[in-house]
């Protein structure tokens, strides 16, 4: 970086993340947003296609096209920390700074806590956004109490981590919330020196029909023009056309833009780091110093369970995201095997790989084709879908888990000491004893305990008490049992009374 005197070091804006448990509005915070940027029209009609980023100008009125760079802020639109991690996972600076959304009804949940691990991990500044405090259940005091036990102590509290609430629904605490972000990203300093060829993360890829290729890449220094030579360890090419995030054609992109990249002549992967070189040959040279690694390649081994799956989603970059989230399941009993991963709808060839393969189709936002669904039901073929990355990766886990043979689980229930013998005749014995722990249900198993080791089992035939029929015995009282095991019943033996359970396999 050259010295902040140099007249082509401009003010970048802050890149931002917002991350948070899956039902803290996180979604709804960003389009709250994106609607406060475009009063009196409609954001749906001028943003026609997810593209992974947007820009909000902050300012009264606030503008998407402010001059200033210091007045604008680059909001990264992923589907929340887990493609945040993929991103991080190869190295990438992703964001400048990070928006902490809690639920200001259901406060701190389990992905509040992981999202402040991935925070901290990222080593940026944060700001708690506290949602939903409209809803007159809200309790933002009690939740800024919870966060001082998971180390976030908010400023209203003494600590340094700005607070703000907010509410989704009615934008109360938004305008407030840009300019806290306006403030943090001042702090920090935020330059980029305009006169170097441009680098920077790609946030997001997807083949489109008509166009080919299409990336959508945060550019975190230099400028980026048409005709750049731009290249990522997976691929690099020419730069056709640049869009940005209104997808408008525009000539260059400038420090923190997010811009739409055509022309590529593969996708390249979310995370991955993107520069610009000089000519084809020098691209060429930077990529075979590159490690390329296989993102999902498990090793499987003679005898082992596996779930193949062929996985479909809306966007690469979702796909990504997933990875990284199925990769926390344990995969010692049974090895998840992802033989098709890819963008698009769930179609034909699909269908036909999954009945080849014995294989499930998940699909994330996605769905299949009228055609697909036939074949699929024909074929018994299982497909699900899924709008949330954790109920796909929940419904991994339970196929998984039925491929798992089920388990017996012994629910010990009581002991019974025997006091005499009465019938005895070929496997059966008819014995009396007395219930010295838990209780004796009738129908259970038992196992013959002799000087304190097993020597046989068996199980209840018929249990009685009193001399009458009974269905359970408890402690301290007397009981006679039909008997029928493997060995014989002795006086003074200790007979231990238990059930076995049918229990579904766990990973």
């Amino acid at each position: 970086m050259q010295n902040n005197e140099n007249k082509n070091l401009i003010n970048r804006p802050p890149v931002v993340v917002i991350l948070g448990h899956v039902d803290a509005g996180k979604t709804s915070l960003l389009l709250a947003i994106r609607n406060l940027q475009f009063t009196g029209a409609k954001p749906g009609g001028v943003i026609t296609q997810h593209i992974g980023a947007y820009q909000v100008g902050v300012g009264n009125p606030p503008s998407p096209k402010a001059a200033d760079g210091r007045r604008k802020i680059t909001f990264i639109d992923t589907p929340g920390h887990e493609a945040f991690s993929a991103m991080r996972a190869r190295g990438a600076k992703v964001a400048d700074v990070a928006i902490l959304v809690v639920d200001g009804v259901s406060g701190v949940q389990p992905q509040t806590k992981e999202a402040i691990s991935h925070i901290k991990d990222a080593k940026i500044p944060f700001i708690v956004a506290i949602n939903k405090t409209d809803n007159p259940q809200a309790n933002p005091e009690k939740i800024k109490q919870v966060l001082m036990k998971e180390d976030v102590l908010v400023e209203s509290l003494g600590g340094k981590i700005p607070s703000v609430n907010v509410s989704a629904k009615t934008g109360q605490g938004i305008n407030e919330l840009l300019e806290l972000i306006q403030l943090v990203g001042e702090i920090t300093n935020l330059k980029g020196d305009i006169s170097k060829p441009a680098e920077g993360v790609v946030i997001e890829s997807y083949l489109d029909p008509q166009r080919g290729p299409v990336a959508t890449v945060i550019v975190s220094d230099g400028t980026l023009k048409i005709g750049d030579i731009l290249g990522t360890f997976s691929t690099f090419g020419k730069v056709k056309n640049l869009e940005n995030f209104l997808r408008s054609p525009i000539e260059q992109a400038l420090p923190s833009d997010p811009v739409v990249i055509i022309g590529l002549p593969e996708t390249p992967k979310v995370g991955e780091i993107f520069k610009v070189f000089s000519d084809t040959e020098q691209a060429k040279s930077y990529l075979k110093t590159q490690e390329k690694k296989e993102i999902w390649n498990p090793e499987i081994k003679e005898g082992q369970k596996v779930l193949n799956l062929i996985l479909k989603s809306d966007v690469v970059g979702s796909i990504e995201a997933i990875y990284e989230v199925l990769k926390e399941i344990p995969q010692e009993k049974v090895i998840l095997n992802i033989i098709k991963s890819e963008a698009g709808e769930i179609n034909e060839s699909d269908v036909k790989l999954a009945r080849s393969t014995r294989a499930a189709i998940f699909g994330f936002r996605t769905k299949a084709n009228p055609v697909a669904k036939q074949m699929a039901e024909r074929d018994k073929i299982k497909i699900l879908t899924f709008d949330v990355i954790y109920d796909l990766v929940e419904g991994v886990r339970k196929s998984m888990e039925r491929i798992l043979s089920p388990e017996s689980v012994r629910l010990d229930l009581g002991k019974v000491k025997v006091l005499a013998l009465f019938l005895d005749e070929k496997n059966r014995q008819i014995v009396g004893g007395r219930v010295v722990f838990g209780e004796v249900k009738k129908g259970a198993q038992i196992e013959v305990l002799r000087n304190d080791e097993a020597v046989g089992k068996g199980r209840i035939i018929s249990l009685q008490k009193n001399k009458r029929d009974a269905e359970r015995v408890a402690k301290g009282e007397e009981c006679g049992i039909l008997y029928e095991g493997d060995i014989k019943i002795e006086t003074g033996d200790l007979l231990g009374i238990y059930t076995e359970e049918k229990q579904k396999g766990e990973l």
